[in-house]
């Protein structure tokens, strides 16, 4: 059924909502709300710990392994750290090394707050990619149909209405959208002009330009539609290996990111607590010989920096999440879109494996 003058106005005329600064905009608000608990966290006003604070030290390692509700905190051997006559749930913050400090709650809720302060925009801006490269792929088989119809004695402008009735995935659209403006008297030549304008890629303004010059030039433009498709399609083929040979060094990078992830896991799970049970084997040698320092024959060990190693270690993981990230989607497509969605991944995925473990 053909389409109406009124609908083919309301083709002519439409034009696609780009949504890029609501995005944006949300996510500058999301991450205002985590910057907001991050600091609320970091001045100790609220404890939104990720990691269950657990207060029993069941094989008297030096490690607090469980908390058991009915027993009172007198029973922990807690002191009174903030000096009000009782021990108490406040007294809590006294044992080091237990839940998550301030800085650490603060440095999860700042690259959460990263992560959705790009990522929505980054998977937005990836969507708008892809389907932009859905049209583009479909230019070559337009091309070779508007160039056999030109052929047969068409006018460039009669072989695009004419090709608007046929299947082109999403390019389809953007074709109907040209016929409607070429029957509303727009030029043909126009008509692409604005077609580019609103894709606004580099492969689009190229085989735009070529064609409005070879249509202005005269002669046979059904020769140079021809090799314009060929062209085109043989840039995709190449761009298509590309990213393929490019996808092993993706795996690479995430392969990377999780071997450093484990690494720095065996180190807090054997290393820093085998130091930490040593300083305090230290700290009692030295408190029995009558020493008024952790020192013991010249040696000593300061547990106090441990936690301070442990949020080295997670600014390290959330940086290399954000590195890693960018430079995969570089690598993959040259789009720095998709690296930070990458980044988004990686860093949840980081702060839920280092939380978990």
């Amino acid at each position: 059924m053909a389409a109406t003058k009124e609908e083919m106005r309301s083709l002519a005329i439409a034009t696609k909502r780009d949504h890029t600064r609501t995005v944006i905009v949300v996510g500058i608000a999301i991450f205002s709300v985590f910057m907001l608990l991050g600091i609320l966290n970091l001045t100790n006003q609220v404890d939104m710990s990720f990691k269950k604070l657990e207060l029993l030290d069941n094989n008297d390692d030096g490690v607090i392994d469980k908390w058991d509700a009915n027993v009172g905190y007198d029973a922990y051997d807690l002191e009174d750290t903030n000096n009000n006559g009782i021990i108490d749930e406040a007294d809590v913050d006294g044992i080091p090394d237990q839940g998550q400090s301030p800085m650490m709650r603060f440095l999860n809720f700042l690259f959460l707050g990263l992560a959705f302060l790009f990522g929505p925009w980054a998977f937005y801006a990836s969507a708008k990619a892809k389907n932009i490269e859905a049209i583009e792929k479909r230019i070559p088989d337009f091309l070779r149909d508007v160039a056999e119809a030109g052929r047969f004695g068409m006018t460039l402008a009669d072989a695009i209405v004419v090709a608007s009735s046929g299947r082109y995935g999403k390019l389809t659209p953007e074709i109907q959208k040209m016929a409607a403006q070429i029957e509303w008297g727009v030029t043909a030549t126009e008509a692409l002009r604005l077609f580019a304008e609103r894709m606004n890629t580099a492969l689009v303004n190229r085989v735009v330009a070529i064609v409005i010059k070879a249509s202005d030039a005269g002669g046979s433009v059904a020769d140079v539609l021809t090799m314009v498709a060929h062209d085109t399609k043989e840039e995709q083929l190449t761009q298509q290996e590309r990213e393929i040979a490019m996808s092993t060094y993706l795996a690479v990078i995430y392969i990377a990111f999780f071997v450093f992830l484990v690494t720095i896991i065996i180190l807090n799970a054997t290393f820093l607590p085998k130091i930490r049970i040593a300083g305090m084997a230290v700290a009692r040698a030295a408190e029995a010989a009558g020493l008024g320092s952790s020192s013991v024959g010249g040696m000593s060990l300061d547990v106090s920096v441990i936690p301070q190693i442990e949020v080295a270690f997670f600014l390290a993981s959330m940086i290399h999440a954000v590195g890693d990230g960018v430079m995969a989607g570089v690598l993959q497509n040259g789009r720095v879109s998709d690296g930070l969605k990458h980044s988004f991944i990686l860093i949840f995925l980081g702060i839920i494996i280092l939380t978990l473990t």
